[in-house]
Parts: structure tokens; C-alpha cells; sequence
């Protein structure tokens, strides 16, 4: 079947950007594109799936499933020994947007997917986004390869270098998205496809290292976080001026979203530490450096980031110590211990949600026993700490409640409310008859 199927559509991610914070910047003529391009049509708030991550938002996007159907909960998983694992694509148990899109021989670029590493076979081109350790395998077709690196194409920001030297944020985030401009409209004129799908992933790691620049009024520091949203608006503005001409005659829609939202960091909450320190969690050493160091024969539960706590069960690790009949007793006991955490007279977690409460489908019995919700400022981390609260050097952290969407397109459409109803919305758009 020819590809070309009268409808075009393109997608762009902005990680991590939450929608207050957008709803000020084009107010305030920061992004006078994308406000131009909200105004004249829909824009709105949204929830993500939990836990709210990349990997588990736009895989659930990529797929229109949630995590219990496509299976991927976190950046890190642990395994039936008790090893710390790392999810790819190749993990992915349910088909994508794409898969499904070439079955009916439509062609798809997706550049900078979180969660998509290692390319596969792809109905189309895809440039796979973090967590990529070699370009070589982040890339399909692999004759696309040779031109990437000769235009020294950056997967990410060089986040060692901007740790060491924290002056390197700002020059790598232009950098970094300079290279994906370059590609993206590149392969945007020069390639046939029915969908193109770019996530800037730049604004995810400028909030996380400086998110309070944005509040620090009249500061050189704010003019540089603003001076990167308009560089992003810019390439938006490209980007959706080159679609607009590809598109000649097609129907298409135009869609913007991110995959979670962000707030200012108050205090790391080491949810391992809670575990050991009120008796469900012991290590082999007494300087454990990760979590398989764990002992298995006197742990009943441990936790992974972003706040998935994992009952030691028998009908799911070899070395378990918890039986089935003794999960719902344990899990209260736990879930109390959270619900009961604060700091200086706070409450830190507005709640704890339970496997059964978010997931059923045929991945749930991968799923965490309990999902912290936090209270905005409090971030729950599955590192190993000798404390239970730490403020290090990021000054920004995930919610789940304030992704932000925006849509233009000719057909009529329900607002979406989740991150699935804008899978659903671009589903839609190429399935109904025009």
C-alpha cells in the first residue's frame, strides 16, 4: 500500500514541562509560536500514568496502554534473583502506535523517544532517545548511522560534564537541541512519512538541575531558562512551518504535549531507608551501594525509583520471604509507615496507592505493591542514603498531575484528561474516515 494516506500528523513532545509554567511562558512572550498556535486552538492540563517517568509515560503513549499492559514501570527493574535490571524496548510487550501505523502501510520518523533503545526493525526511521549508551544501536535504518555522526548528532545533554560544572547546563542544552533541529528538519523535507514525532528532552534536564531559575525574578539565571524555551520555540516554529508545506492538500493535526509535569525540589525522600530503618529491609554489607545488595532471606520489601515499593514474595522471587497469605497484612503495615512519614510537621505523601487501585491488565503481577504520591516538593528515591531526607543538587522534581497538551486539528475531539486520551486522539485521527 503507497503510504501516502491524505493525512499527516506531527507530534511533538516536550518533556517534562508542566502546564502552568507553559501557560506563563506564552503569556509572558516567551513562546509567541506555540501561544499563536494554542490560542488559535486547544490547549489543556493532564494526568500521566504512575509512576510519572518517561519510560513509563511515553511508552504508555507510544502504545495507548497503560504499564500493565505494555509492561515497562520505571527506568530500573529487579529481577527474579534480586539483580538490578535495566527495561529497553525490546521489553515493550504490547505493539506501538507505529507498529500499527505500518501494518497499514503508513511510514513513521520518530526522533528522540525516551524509552525506544535499541532500535528495532521500524516501519519508517527511528533515532532512539535516552537511555542510549551507543548510537550505533539507537538507529533504524542503520544506513541513517554514518550521517548522524558526521554531524556529531547528540543523543543527550553530556550530564557527568554539567555535574562537574554546573556553568555547561546552558551551552549543552543549545548544543544538544541544535542537533536535533539539524535532523529533524532534515528528515522532516527529505523523507516520506505519514507521522513525525520529536520530544525535546533539553527542558526535562534544565528543570531538574534549575527549575528555580525560572522563579528567581530579574536574574541573569531566569533570562538564560527563558532564553532556552524561546530557542525551543523557534525550532517549533520550523519544524511546524516545513510540516504545514509537506502537507500540501492532507488533513493533518498537530500535537504537543509532555510526559510529566514539574516542580520545585523541597527534600529527596530515600524510601529504602524508611524500609530499613523501620525493620522490612536488610543489606550483606553494612555499605550496600545499590539495592540487589539486599538480603534476600531477612528483607520483606525494598524500593525502586520513583517510589515503587516491591513486597519480598515468594510467588515472585526465587529468594522471597513473604507469603501470598501474608501480603495484605504486610502491605497495610507498610503503606501506614508512608502514610505517616513527614518532615518538620509535613506530611510527605498525599497517598499510597495500591497495585490493585492503578493496574489490571496481563502485566500486573509486574507491577509494585504500593506507588508513593508524593506532596509537591518531595521526591521519593530508590537509591540507597544513610538518610531518610537529602537536598543534593537538583532543584526540580516529577508530578503526575500537570502534563500539559495542545491540539490542532479538523476533527472534533473530547479534551483528553490522561496521557492515553491523547494516544487514543492521534489513534483516532488516522483510523476515522475523512
Amino acid at each position: 500500500m503507497d503510504h501516502t494516506m491524505g493525512k499527516k500528523a506531527l507530534v511533538i513532545g516536550l518533556d517534562g514541562v508542566p502546564h502552568g509554567l507553559l501557560a506563563s511562558m506564552m503569556q509572558q512572550g516567551v513562546m509567541p509560536f506555540l501561544h499563536g498556535i494554542a490560542s488559535a486552538n486547544a490547549f489543556g492540563a493532564m494526568e500521566v500514568t504512575l509512576p510519572p517517568i518517561s519510560s513509563v509515560s511515553w511508552t504508555s503513549f507510544a502504545t495507548g496502554e497503560a504499564p500493565c499492559h505494555h509492561g515497562i514501570f520505571g527506568f530500573t527493574d529487579i529481577t527474579r534473583d534480586h539483580a538490578l535490571a535495566f527495561p529497553t524496548f525490546l521489553d515493550v510487550k504490547c505493539p506501538t502506535l507505529f507498529d500499527k501505523l505500518g501494518q497499514t502501510g503508513r511510514r513513521s520518523i520518530v526522533i528522540n523517544l525516551p524509552a525506544t533503545y535499541p532500535a528495532r526493525a521500524f516501519p519508517g526511521v527511528l533515532i532512539s532517545g535516552f537511555v542510549a549508551p551507543d548510537l550505533a544501536r539507537a538507529v533504524f535504518p542503520p544506513a541513517l548511522l554514518p550521517r548522524l555522526q558526521a554531524m556529531n548528532y547528540r543523543i543527550d545533554v553530556d550530564l557527568a560534564a554539567i555535574r562537574a560544572d554546573p556553568a555547561k547546563l546552558y551551552p549543552e542544552l543549545h548544543a544538544t537541541l541544535a542537533s536535533r533541529r539539524t535532523i529533524a528538519t532534515t528528515l522532516l523535507k527529505e523523507e516520506e512519512w505519514d507521522l513525525f514525532f520529536l520530544v525535546i528532552t533539553g527542558t526535562d534536564r534544565l528543570h531538574h538541575f534549575h527549575f528555580d531559575h525560572w522563579a528567581d525574578e530579574g536574574s541573569d539565571a531566569r533570562q538564560s531558562f527563558l532564553d532556552y524555551y524561546t530557542a525551543v520555540d523557534n525550532v517549533l516554529q520550523e519544524l511546524c512551518t516545513s510540516f504545514i508545506a509537506r502537507s500540501g492538500n492532507d488533513e493533518h493535526m498537530m500535537m504537543f504535549l509532555s510526559d510529566h509535569g514539574f516542580t520545585s525540589l523541597q527534600q529527596e525522600v530515600y524510601c529504602n531507608t524508611v524500609l530499613q530503618e523501620s525493620g522490612y529491609l536488610r543489606f550483606l554489607n553494612d555499605n550496600p551501594r545499590m539495592i540487589s545488595h539486599l538480603d534476600p532471606a531477612q528483607t520483606r520489601a525494598f524500593a525502586l525509583d520513583p517510589g515503587r515499593i516491591y513486597l519480598n514474595r515468594t510467588d515472585r522471587f526465587a529468594r522471597g520471604t513473604v507469603l501470598p497469605a501474608d501480603v495484605p497484612a504486610l502491605r497495610a503495615e507498610i503503606e501506614a509507615v508512608f502514610r505517616a512519614l513527614t518532615f518538620e510537621h509535613q506530611p510527605v505523601f498525599q497517598d499510597v496507592k495500591r497495585r490493585e487501585d492503578i493496574y489490571s491488565g496481563p502485566c500486573a503481577h509486574l507491577a509494585p505493591d504500593l506507588v508513593l504520591v508524593p506532596h509537591r516538593g518531595f521526591d521519593p528515591k530508590g537509591a540507597i542514603s544513610n538518610e531518610i531526607f537529602k537536598r543534593g543538587t537538583l532543584t526540580g522534581m516529577h508530578t503526575h498531575d500537570d502534563a500539559f497538551w495542545i491540539v490542532a486539528s479538523a476533527q472534533p475531539f473530547a479534551p483528553p484528561r490522561t496521557i492515553l486520551d491523547c494516544s487514543a486522539l492521534l489513534t483516532s485521527f488516522f483510523t476515522q474516515e475523512r
